[in-house]
């Protein structure tokens, strides 16, 4: 099994380095719920909702944008220009030393 190391950061600040697995076809809301971070998730992947909602803070280069992600985060609140759905993001090789932030939950 191959992993990677993750680092997210909380919505009171605080780091936890995560290794995910890049063969088990996962992604970073997955991740984060796996790791008990408050992440919902409530589609279940499917970018019909924005509760996992998180920033992209390392310079990395991700799968572009989906239609269908875009109309998310339109909707989403606290959108900034590193946002991203976690659902959308799956876990790969090149994903080694990421550095997320969780946005903070929708009004």
């Amino acid at each position: 099994m191959s992993e990677v190391n993750i680092k997210i950061i909380d919505r009171e600040d605080k780091e936890h380095e995560v290794l995910a697995p890049t063969d088990m076809n996962f992604n970073i809301m997955e991740i984060c719920k796996a790791s008990e971070l408050p992440v919902q998730g409530t589609c279940g992947g499917m970018a019909l909702c924005s509760t996992c909602h998180i920033y992209v803070l390392s310079d990395h280069d991700l799968p572009e944008m989906s239609e269908d992600e875009e109309d998310m985060l339109d909707q989403a609140f606290f959108v900034e220009d590193n946002s991203r759905l976690g659902c959308q993001i799956p876990i790969t090789e090149n994903l080694e030393g990421l550095v997320i932030k969780l946005a903070p939950e929708g009004e």
